[in-house]
């Protein structure tokens, strides 16, 4: 670790316009949530402790106290204690697994004094240190296997747990630590892999087998065609293989059993075909194929997972939203009310909204969730198409000022954290925006700073406060 020269906060290292940005967010926030809560007949004015703006106005309080004591801690700690940190949150993800509270199908919650707090939100934050101090330590190699292993290892295991409480919302969000990685230089071909697990989910719902198996070859021919040209080779090797693949599958439909998967058939025939897929790459110097065809292995290997996970891991209404986003279901009275609903309200809001507090849809709750996982919905009716563009202006301009940030600094430690953060911060927002216009599925992702809940507030805020005291950090370089 680089030694100081003094441990006295330097104020003038500061970000300032981020700590700016971060409080308009805040507030604008905190002015929607009293605009869903307010109704008129409160006595106890802004700061009625029994309302949801009341207690988040303390949340925010303790905020700023917590805020001031990051920046006067010496930024070594957040080193330090990096692994000890993380390990105390695995524990309590553990623990909340058999001692939470159940909360909407989701283990997720543990009350303390009366309230509630998510762990997976604070986890976040040890994560992000932990992850930031392996791959940031001297000798790490983002071309040996064991390390870049071991930095998966390090965000897959709270996304395991996690789903374990039944939380897939929360857990999905760990997987923006990858960023930081791809920055670090570790090899493309996973995130491939990780785009194409994702599309190949949408696209098992919405095609046939034949034209999803289509698909694969195509994607598989088509890459290697243009890194290494050489296209009939390829063709011919590949067309070969699914057609000798499609022949088994009904002939073992016709002699053994007609309940056999196609993909699993596939899938035998394809692992079968490696070695001489292997040797034949060689013999021919197409160094590149093996990849071409691990990544049509790896797609039959997940496609033929995919009911499994569909019918056993996700929530019925989890499955329900997904198949709803997709067009395959249109059940605008019951789970697709929400959103519905939200984009009805975004929608009436118009150029310049119908004014503070005007809100139909948010006055006479027509959303739910609206002061958590709807509450831009209440930006879109009050504040019309130009509020939530500044809201998101707002979000966007913290999120790149925090790129550049973490592109500033000499330690790779400081670096790998604040990019993750700001790759939480912009996951957070696609998602929460997307649930709200329907363009994505509702898991219960909130909006960074701006919607209601302590657990959530508070754990951006240390973690953006962090980002912050690492940047201002003043070193002998």
């Amino acid at each position: 670790m680089p030694t100081r020269d003094n441990n006295s906060l330097n104020i003038g290292q500061i970000d300032w316009s981020s700590v700016l940005i971060y409080a308009t967010l805040v507030v604008l926030g905190w002015v929607n949530i009293y605009s869903v809560a307010h109704d008129g007949g409160t006595t106890g004015g802004i700061l009625d402790f029994g309302t949801r703006y009341g207690k988040q106005a303390v949340w925010i309080g303790i905020c700023v106290f917590t805020a001031a004591a990051i920046l006067l801690i010496d930024d070594k700690y957040y080193h330090i204690f990096a692994y000890p940190a993380y390990w105390a949150a695995i524990a309590l993800l553990i623990a909340v697994i058999f001692l939470g509270t159940e909360i909407k199908g989701a283990r997720a919650w543990i009350f303390i004094g009366g309230q509630g707090v998510q762990p997976a939100e604070f986890a976040k934050i040890t994560t992000a240190l932990a992850l930031a101090r392996y791959v940031g330590r001297h000798g790490f190699s983002p071309r040996r296997m064991r390390d870049v292993a071991m930095a998966f290892a390090i965000i897959i295991l709270p996304i395991l747990v996690i789903v374990l409480q039944r939380d897939a919302g929360s857990a999905i969000v760990y997987a923006a630590l990858l960023v930081p990685l791809y920055r670090e230089g570790v090899n493309g071909w996973i995130f491939v892999l990780i785009i194409a697990a994702v599309l190949l989910f949408i696209f098992e719902f919405l095609l046939t087998p034949f034209a999803l198996l289509a698909l694969v070859v195509a994607v598989c021919v088509a890459g290697e065609g243009l890194a290494n040209g050489r296209w009939r080779t390829k063709l011919i090797y590949l067309a070969a293989l699914t057609l000798g693949t499609i022949v088994i599958y009904f002939g073992a439909q016709l002699f053994f059993a007609r309940n056999i998967s196609l993909f699993a058939s596939l899938l035998a025939v394809t692992l079968a075909s490696i070695p001489a897929a292997v040797a034949y790459a060689y013999r021919h110097r197409l160094r590149n194929v093996y990849k071409y065809v691990g990544l049509f292995v790896f797609s039959l290997i997940f496609v033929s997972s995919i009911d499994y996970i569909f019918d056993n891991v996700l929530e019925s209404h989890q499955q329900e939203r997904i198949l709803l986003l997709l067009g395959i279901e249109g059940d605008l009275a019951g789970v697709g009310y929400q959103t519905n609903q939200s984009k009805i309200a975004i929608g009436s809001g118009g150029w310049f909204g119908k004014g503070y507090l005007e809100g139909t849809q948010t006055r006479f709750n027509f959303v739910p969730e609206q002061s958590t996982d709807y509450i831009f919905c209440t930006v879109g009716e009050e504040w019309g198409f130009a509020g939530s563009f500044v809201v998101l202006g707002l979000f966007c301009l913290l999120i790149v000022r925090l790129m550049r940030m973490a592109e500033r600094q000499t330690e790779a430690f400081n670096r790998i954290y604040i990019h993750g953060l700001a790759a939480m911060f912009l996951l957070h927002v696609i998602i929460n925006i997307g649930m709200t216009v329907g363009l994505m599925p509702v898991i219960g992702i909130t909006l960074p700073l701006f919607s209601y809940g302590g657990s959530s507030l508070l754990a951006f805020s240390i973690l953006f406060f962090i980002a912050i005291k690492l940047g201002a950090a003043k070193r002998d370089r």
